[in-house]
């Protein structure tokens, strides 16, 4: 039997800044890998992160670059009124549904309720496999029940 293929999507500005206010940690990416790495054969691993261009940030997409997850990013940009934006969803979207016609399984890293019509659709029409992981208190309910499976982002998955 050929293992399940998998693609991995991270909305990493969502999975950093849900980590940080729900447990003042970070999470743990290399973990995770090893984690789905045993669910069946990684073909694809996409983080999506706005690019500050500071060096903390920089050591960080490399680190993620090592553990096998090509870096997306779009550069961040603050308006006249202060309001920052930097937002994926689109670009996400669009990686998913191109994804989901090539692979067993999805799996999305994000709380962002937005992403729940796109699990249900891509579950509908390609039958495959959905899964979302996301801090339990900040991840939409929309978003948990569209997945075929929800995946908590606890002690085990932080640094």
């Amino acid at each position: 039997m050929t293992p399940k293929k998998i693609a991995i999507f991270v909305d990493v500005q969502n999975i950093y800044y849900t980590c940080r206010q729900a447990y003042g940690r970070q999470f743990n990416y290399r973990k995770l890998w090893q984690h789905i790495n045993h669910e069946g054969e990684i073909s694809s691993a996409t983080a999506y992160a706005i690019h500050r261009g500071d060096d903390g940030q920089l050591k960080f997409q490399d680190a993620l670059k090592h553990i096998g997850f090509d870096v997306k990013l779009k550069p961040f940009i603050q308006r006249s009124d202060g309001s920052a934006k930097g937002d994926w969803d689109v670009g996400i979207t669009i990686d998913i549904m191109e994804a989901a016609s090539e692979v067993d399984s999805i799996i999305l890293l994000s709380g962002d309720g937005d992403f729940g019509l796109l699990m249900l659709k891509i579950h509908q029409k390609y039958g495959i496999d959905t899964q979302v992981y996301g801090v339990p208190t900040l991840t939409a309910k929309s978003l948990i029940d569209s997945a075929c499976q929800y995946h908590e982002i606890d002690d085990a998955l932080l640094l």
